[in-house]
């Protein structure tokens, strides 16, 4: 990744857009995971409890926005 001094633009701009392009590139997500090494059985449980969570968290949405749905007709 690299960036190029605009004109006008001061050293403290082109360092915050050059953090911006690393941070949205996802380069420091995969530098920290294979900073070191982890087992084909430890990734997939590893997915598999990310998973999990994501589908409790989908739920848990769902369940309020039902809750939210019923309540609407009662209080009015």
């Amino acid at each position: 990744m690299f960036v190029t001094l605009r004109e006008g633009e001061s050293q403290e701009a082109l360092l915050k857009r050059f953090g911006k392009g690393v941070q949205n590139s996802g380069l420091l997500r995969q530098v920290k995971a294979k900073r070191f090494f982890v087992s084909r059985s430890e990734r997939n449980r590893i997915a598999e409890r990310k998973a999990m969570a994501r589908h409790r968290r989908r739920l848990r949405k769902e369940a309020s926005a039902e809750a939210r749905r019923m309540t609407r007709g009662r209080s009015r």
